[in-house]
């Protein structure tokens, strides 16, 4: 027998139950076709086309981020990068330095803008106008649910639309005098989209292939991306094309589970008897695909953003009298649009961040659930910035799945801490509650909000330290081998892809990463200082490939085993 794969030297955390650590693998047509086999006992020759000596590296599952934003993520790459920004003079600094070689009427776009880190202040429209020599500046805050222009951008957004008309699920900030000062909240930054979108396929998949490269270097081998195609949040109507193309041009590296967002279903008409419903032509819903590219469940947005102070709290932000966040739909029309989209088979993906968004949340996946059973994939929460603990008994028995950001802690905890206060903070971005309820925990980023890197992420998840060094919520801790689980089988659960994703055991997908050190072993300091040595999808060495070169003169594998595997 010629299989095309063996693996041998390695110490593999397999996380399976039944075999939870081995030796060596076997690999065949990108899946896995033994773990440990017992070469000497198969009674007839087996044979390896290529074989890798790990050298003693540890290897798990591949790493899945069930909520990221690719195309976001990928654009920045190619955009002003304002992430390291530590005061306002540095943004209008780069401003300026990418402003230099564009056109006098060439928009200049930045990316990666925190104003929590720069204590909540704010670019000023007429420095931009300065630094940018009057060229138009759009800043992409880094949470997604806020941008900022400068003046010269008001003025092209001001000759199609009325800045001052009120905008459901939005606001254009404005000063004391009644002149606005550049910021668009939520909705309000339909007002520039409608100039700048859609963008072209091409831009689209050559951010796509930027993304998915990165990711192979940080062990990630599959990724939900939560929303694409309408929205604020998305980048064309024909977005979902730009994958396909990708795909078919070679430049999608991972594994990729796109959500369409809520505005990109409309109603299709049926038969008299089939139920009113809002999805795609054709019927089109949650599942379609392969293993390499398939539709997700639909992004619902229900408020905004913690990080903006917009997310929908039943209290009030502190220090922000009467600010409670809003919802960025009508609560009812919220309900009828996502049942609609439930009803013609799309499973809901919820973005709730305050803990009055997650009650209407729970509310509409449990009624959907109760009414018309349950959908190809688990109903998701995304975030849950604070969750009661009530609120985590629902989602622990209505069987949904809440998709926390830890690493949103090491970034911006201090600040998020003094929006919510002590109480509020020890409920916030839960780990270990769920786990204790028996609730599926996946791992996630929502990069590019935050660093998504999943070593790094993980360690957030064992630790919970804020960039000042506090414990945000320390009874939300968990392990290290919980978070690891989290990015591997939990990630999997989420998606809907637990019998064939996750796990290193017969019959499911060939993705892993080699590690140069076991993160679960280290001291929890550590985890992040582990290296991705290699990441292997379907069975390909896609990076790392020059530490690992493999042997292809198909040596009997009793013969390359000899010295059995640790």
């Amino acid at each position: 027998m010629l299989v095309d794969l063996l693996i041998r030297n390695a110490h593999i955390l397999t996380q399976d139950p039944a075999h939870p650590v081995a030796g060596s693998l076997l690999v065949h047509d990108g899946k896995i076709l033994a773990v440990d086999p017992d070469l000497e006992g198969a009674g007839f020759p087996v044979r390896a086309a290529r074989t890798i000596d790990a050298g003693g590296a540890t290897i798990v599952p591949g790493f899945n981020d069930v909520h990221a934003h690719s195309v976001w993520f990928g654009l920045g790459l190619m955009e002003a990068n304002l992430g390291a920004a530590s005061c306002l003079e540095d943004v209008y600094r780069i401003i300026a330095e990418a402003a230099e070689p564009l056109a006098t009427d060439e928009w200049v776009i930045a990316s990666g803008f925190s104003p929590l880190l720069l204590g909540g202040r704010q670019p000023d429209r007429d420095r931009l106008d300065a630094a940018a020599g009057g060229r138009p500046v759009w800043i992409k805050h880094s949470s997604g649910h806020a941008c900022t222009l400068n003046g010269a951008a008001l003025d092209l957004v001001a000759r199609g639309a009325d800045l001052a008309a009120p905008i459901d699920g939005g606001v254009v900030a404005v000063d004391g005098t009644g002149r606005p000062t550049g910021l668009l909240e939520e909705n309000a930054m339909r007002l520039v989209q409608d100039l700048m979108l859609p963008y072209p396929l091409e831009t689209i998949e050559r951010a796509l292939d930027l993304a998915t490269t990165h990711y192979l270097s940080e062990g990630i081998t599959s990724v939900t991306d939560a929303g694409i195609a309408g929205g604020w949040i998305g980048y064309s109507p024909r977005e979902f094309a730009a994958y396909q193309n990708a795909r078919d041009k070679g430049l999608l590296s991972v594994r990729m589970q796109p959500m369409m967002v809520l505005d990109a279903l409309h109603e299709v008409r049926g038969h008299a008897t089939d139920p009113d419903s809002r999805g795609l032509d054709a019927g089109i819903r949650t599942g379609l695909g392969d293993e390499w590219l398939r539709l997700g469940p639909v992004k619902i947005f229900s408020d905004g953003s913690l990080l903006g102070s917009t997310a929908y709290m039943t209290e009030e932000y502190v220090g922000c009298p009467h600010n409670h966040g809003y919802l960025q739909m009508d609560a009812e029309q919220l309900r009828s649009s996502a049942l609609q989209a439930y009803r013609a088979g799309w499973a809901i993906a919820m973005h709730a961040i305050g803990d009055h968004a997650i009650d209407h949340a729970i509310d509409i996946i449990t009624e959907a659930q109760d009414t018309y059973g349950r959908n190809a994939l688990p109903n998701r929460i995304e975030h849950g910035g604070v969750v009661r603990p009530e609120q985590l008994d629902r989602i622990a028995e209505a069987g949904i799945v809440l998709v926390p950001q830890p690493h949103f802690i090491t970034e911006f905890g201090d600040g998020m801490a003094q929006l919510l206060g002590p109480e509020r903070t020890l409920r916030s971005y839960p780990a270990r509650s769920l786990l204790e309820r028996g609730a599926v925990l996946p791992g996630s980023s929502d990069r590019p909000v935050s660093n998504g890197r999943p070593l790094d992420v993980m360690q957030s998840f064992v630790e919970r330290l804020t960039p000042s060094g506090q414990v945000y919520g320390p009874g939300e801790r968990i392990t290290a081998a919980e978070a690891l689980a989290a990015y591997t089988t939990g990630s999997a659960a989420a998606t809907g892809a637990g019998g064939i994703k996750g796990r290193l055991a017969p019959g499911y997908l060939a993705d892993l990463v080699i590690l140069d050190q076991d993160p679960t072993a280290v001291e929890p300091s550590r985890i992040s200082a582990t290296q991705v040595l290699g990441t292997m999808v379907g069975g390909d060495l896609r990076f790392g490939a020059e530490h690992f070169p493999a042997l292809t003169d198909t040596d009997d594998l009793a013969a390359a085993a000899a010295g059995k595997d640790n």
